[in-house]
Order: structure tokens, then sequence, then C-alpha cells
């Protein structure tokens, strides 16, 4: 059985996850199970400390006129209805047990809680609302059972909402640590679908949901299978997530066959057909299903169609989460900044890591109907992804499986870039450094074929410690200004059929095995490599800086085409056209031999060879139609070594010798 190309399997195995939103799953979770016994968390101080009775009622006060409460007024079950434009400011005192109502006027938000209902026209008095836990009877913190973790799902997304519609644009958490149930069905219709994002906690638009370095939502855990999200932004815009830590249920789901091998769990926040939406500073860890998710409502040709875009990710850590810790499956004008990705996909004793293992997955889905004809379903295009660390990933950091318009720059680091369909995309200006373990693989694999893949560029990339530098499959790239540096092989090729240019870089190693650009056992065609400013663009290894062998061997090949010009080649290494047909190698400079062990259709000219220990250019095995000619060669005077050596079974009438300069 054949297998499929690696880029096609994390594709593949991406389909069902990115349209996961619209999914409908009728398997019930758990319910009434309790969290593990734990350490209460210690309730935040909340500013009402004045326990003094106040001496005063208020069915005596007066329009415009302004109380404040630096004591203690119960209202013991009244409603009372208050003249116009009447201002309740804060002092440490408290109002409760009763209903107000406002005919203009402010009230602080020191005084609201679950104790004093409000009605009327009223506004808070300053736009950040401050929340303490303790003042809200239907929110509970630290361990919990399922119906009361569902209620605080809806508590907090009530207030949210609340205190927007009194005037609040900031709602600031301090110290508080609650399970979130995000699993239940709510709806209360006959067919009771699952909607992630509904079961959320929905930050409404224009909004800004601040945290503290002490906040903690946790996701309850219970056994339904995928899609839950702590918090959500749907269909809003303008909003702001910032600081606090959301933490999944990564060891604590409850998994169908135990050591789960299937796809299940929660995503810890979701965004879905939203606009102008700022994540800063958040903590993601623990993510069963993963940790963010970015899509769309409808697909690209439905008339509901409706693309997130202008999201912002930034300054924010994401720890242990398993499967990836982003994916983005639609939408446009994403910038993923100064983030830091750990240890995503990771096995645990309790769970293994699941399918992708990148930190990022691009992963817009689209097929072909019966005629051959594209359909994007989703797009995922005008991402950035800059100046973010990566450390720990399973498989590799970063991964463009479809999508347009990507630009990876300025990030640091230790696993892989690989991008498969995607055009006008940018991998350019980032540092590897390779590991232990991610040192066998690519630092950038350039693996995507097709109609959709080109005018894709590596570029300005700093690269050390890996076994390949560059892998490129089947062309339509530029790679240009790159600093490989102690690497085996620089860059290898393999496949190409389309345009792909190769100039400008930095190839060095002290390796003893080390190769500069290699192309083995494959085909190529439309490759160009060419460096014309050697003072900072040149190879120097140890092995060999050029390795072609078995290129263009079959059927169909013939008049495939590598050209190689203008070069410098520093080192006493070899370059290598073994078994291999169709390159042309001109106005290089080389201070290693140039060998030609069973080749054809070469041509050899203007350029400049000097061997110390070696023919200049040897021919062994069958070579035919070898051209050389306005060679400058210097080789070893005096030895046994030749300028230009042909082997006996190479026919001298397969050799054209012209015009070279011996010495």
């Amino acid at each position: 059985m054949k297998k499929l190309p690696y880029y096609l399997l994390i594709f593949m195995s991406c389909i069902a996850i990115s349209c996961s939103k619209e999914s409908v799953d009728d398997v019930a979770p758990v319910v009434g199970v309790e969290t593990p016994d734990e350490e209460p968390p210690t309730p935040d101080t909340i500013p009402n400390v004045v326990t003094t009775p106040c001496d005063f009622d208020l069915s005596t006060v007066a329009a415009n006129s302004t109380i404040i409460f630096n004591c203690v007024l119960d209202l013991k079950g009244e409603t009372i209805t208050l003249p116009t434009n009447v201002k309740f400011e804060f002092d440490g005192g408290d109002v409760k047990n009763g209903k107000l109502i406002f005919a203009g006027g402010t009230i602080a938000g020191e005084l609201l809680s679950s104790s004093i209902e409000i009605e009327g026209d009223v506004k808070l008095k300053e736009p950040t609302f401050k929340f303490f836990a303790s003042r809200w009877e239907d929110i509970v913190e630290g361990s919990t059972t399922s119906e009361k973790a569902l209620k605080n799902n809806a508590e907090l997304e009530r207030l949210l909402n609340f205190t927007k519609a009194l005037g609040a644009t900031t709602f600031e958490i301090g110290k508080f640590d609650a399970y979130f149930n995000v699993t239940t069905v709510t709806s209360t219709t006959s067919n009771q679908n699952f909607y992630p994002s509904r079961e959320a906690v929905n930050i409404p638009s224009d909004f800004h949901l601040k945290m503290s370095d002490n906040t903690f939502l946790r996701v309850f855990p219970t056994d339904w299978a995928k899609g839950g999200l702590v918090l959500a932004c749907t269909e809003v815009s303008n909003s702001i997530i910032s600081g606090g830590t959301i933490v999944g249920d990564r060891d604590t789901h409850i998994y169908s066959n135990g050591f789960a091998t299937k796809e299940e769990g929660q995503h810890l926040a979701g965004f879905y057909s939203s606009d102008n939406i700022v994540v800063d500073g958040v903590k993601f860890i623990n993510g069963s299903f993963g940790a963010v998710n970015i899509a769309s409502i409808g697909f690209t040709f439905q008339p509901h169609y409706d693309p997130t875009h202008d999201i912002t990710i930034k300054n924010c850590t994401f720890d242990n989460n398993r499967r990836m810790s982003m994916s983005i499956t639609d939408g446009y004008n994403f910038f993923i900044e100064n983030n830091t990705f750990l240890n995503t996909g990771l096995d645990s004793e309790h769970i293994n890591g699941g399918v992708v293992g990148y930190a990022i997955n691009i992963e817009a889905f689209r097929s072909r109907d019966a005629d051959g004809n594209l359909i994007l379903y989703e797009k995922a295009h005008n991402i950035f992804i800059r100046n973010n660390k990566e450390r720990g990933s399973r498989v590799g950091g970063f991964t463009i499986s479809i999508g347009e318009n990507v630009t990876i720059e300025n990030n640091d680091m230790e696993n892989k870039i690989v991008y498969s369909a995607t055009s006008g995309s940018k991998i350019r200006n980032n540092t590897f450094v390779a590991t232990e373990k991610s040192k066998t693989t690519p630092a950038i694999l350039a693996a995507g074929t097709g109609e959709t893949v080109f005018n894709n560029e590596i570029s300005g990339n700093n690269i050390s410690g890996y076994g390949v530098a560059i892998a490129a499959y089947y062309g339509e790239v530029n790679i240009f200004g790159n600093q490989i540096i102690n690497n085996s092989s620089g860059i290898q090729l393999k496949q190409i059929e389309k345009k792909t240019n190769i100039y400008g870089n930095l190839i060095t190693s002290t390796s003893a095995s080390s190769r500069g650009i290699s192309i083995q056992s494959t085909f190529a065609n439309n490759v160009s490599i060419h460096s014309h400013n050697t003072a900072t663009s040149y190879i120097d290894v140890k092995a060999n800086h050029l390795y072609f062998v078995a290129l263009n061997q079959e059927a169909g090949q013939e008049n495939y085409g590598v050209d190689i010009r203008d070069n410098t080649f520093k080192s006493s290494a070899s370059v290598v056209f073994s078994k291999s047909k169709g390159v042309t190698y001109n106005n290089n400079a080389t201070n290693g031999p140039v060998l030609l062990v069973d080749a054809s259709k070469i041509d050899l000219s203007s350029n400049e060879i000097s061997s110390s220990d070696y023919h200049g250019i040897a021919l062994s095995g069958v070579n035919t139609a070898i051209n050389t000619s306005l060679n400058k060669i210097s080789f070893p005077a005096g030895t046994r070594f030749e300028c230009i050596n042909i082997g006996a079974t190479t026919s001298p009438s397969e050799v054209t010798l012209d015009r070279n300069d011996c010495n």
C-alpha cells in the first residue's frame, strides 16, 4: 500500500477538526460529578468593610441627590422607586435585600451584588466594574459539582452583559478560581444540538474582560467528546480579553477509552465571526482538545458566511496543550505575536498527545467537486505569526496545512516550520536552534504541491544544529538570504518541477560530513542556484558543496534542468554530480574538485576550480554529453593528479574540451 506524504496526513487528520464548530454530538455529559477535593481558594478581599447600619432610609431622597454609602442600608425586601438623577457613591458601605428602580442617575460598582436588584435608567459611576465573587451567590469558587459549575457559566456571562448595560466597558477580575461546565447543552428546544460557543462564557462587543495573575478559569471535567470552550467571542466586535489563566481538563477529562486514542476534549477559547478582538497576556494551559480555535460561521459559498477578521493574540503563554495550541480554520487579518508556545501535544502518564502536535496549525478545509473544481469551505488568509517563542512541541512548531498569504517571521524556534497547500506565504527572519530531539528533522519543510501552491518565500532565517536546515519539495519557492550554520545538510531539494530560485544564502558547517545543497534520488527542473554577493553569501562545508545523486533519471525527465552559476564554494569540499542529468554549472568559484560519476548532459563552463589534493575535474563511470569549456583550473603540480581526468569507461567523444586553462 502506498503511503501518503506526511503533509497530506496532517491535512487529512485535521478535516474533521476544522468543521467541529458546526457539529452535533448527542452524547450526554456526566452530570453531578464533583471535582477532586482540593484546598478551597481564599476569597478575594471585598472593599465593603463598613458594618455600621445606616441611620437614613430612601423614602425622602430628593431628586439630584448624592448618597454616600459609608454604612450598610438594609432594605428588608422593599422596592424603592427613586426620583430623577440620584447618585449612589461608595465609601466602604453597602445596600442590600431589596430592589432599586432608578430614573436616571448613577451607582458605584462596589454596591452591586446578588443581594440588590437594579432596574430603570441608571449607569455605573465608573466604566470599570471590579468583580468580587463573594458578592454573587450563584458564583462558586473551588471544588464543586457539575450543576454548580454550570451556574458559574450562566452567572458570569450574565454579569458581563448586566454591567455592560450599566455602562461598564471593563470587567475587572482579581483573585478568583472557579470551574466552568462548558459541555452541558442548555437549549430548551426539542432539537438540543451542542454548540461550543453557546455553552461558553461569551464576551460582549465593545468590552474588556480584564483578569489578573490570580484569576483562574477552569474546565469542569466531564465525558463530553469534544468541542467545549471556556471563553468565546461570537459575532462580536471590539472586545479585549487580557490576563488570567484558563486551565483545561487535559489530564482529568473522562476519556471514553481510558488512556485516550480518540480525539476528545475541550478548547479553552474560541473566536467565531468576530472582528477587532485582542487577546493579551492570557495563559492557556492543559487544554484537552487544544487551546484556541479561530473559525467562522458558515462556509464561504453560503449567504450567511461571516468571516472572522482582525484578531490579535499577543503576549500569551500556551503550555502543555494537547493536539495543538492554536488552530485557525477561517478568516483574515490575524496577528499572532509575542507569545510563548510550550510543550504542545506531548504525551503524559494520563493521556497521549493527540494528532497534529504543532503549536499552530492553519487548516482551512476545502475539497473538489466531481468535475475537479476547487470548493473553498473555509479560507484562512492574511495571517501574521511573528516574534513568538516556541519550545518543546511534539511534532513541530507552526504548520500551514492550508492557508494563503501567511507570514511567519522573527520567531524563536526549536522545532520546525512546515507549509503544504499555500500561496503568497513567507517564512522569514526566524531563528532555529535544534535540540537533541528536533535535530533529526528539517528546520523548515516546504512540502506543498498543486495549482494552489505558488509564490512562496523562505528568507533571512538563521538555522543551526539540524540534520537538514531547509527541505523544499515540488518547487514554486524562493529561498534566499538565509544563514545556515553548522547543520549536516544546508538545503535539500526533491521533486522540483516549478520555478525554484536559491540565491544569496550563507551555508557553513564544521561537521566532517556536512553538505551544502543536496538533490538525491529525485527529479528537478526549473531550478536556479546562484549568488552574486560572495562577501555574505557562499558555501563553506567539509564534505560536498553540492551533492546531486540519481537526479533526473526517469523517462520524461530528459530535458529537465538545474542551473548553477555565480556561486562561491570556499572550502576544499567537492562538487558531485553522480548519475545526474541536465545540470549547468557556470561561472562558479570553488576550492575543491568537481566530480562526475555516470553523469549526462552536464555543462561545466567559465568556472574557477582549485583543487589541492585531487584532479580539478574528474570523470568516472560512464559519462555522456559532457561539456567543459573556458574553465580556469588549478591542481597539484608534479603529482598523479590531472587538470581534467577522464576515466577509461567514459568515451572521449562524449566529452567536449574547449579552451580550459590548466595550471
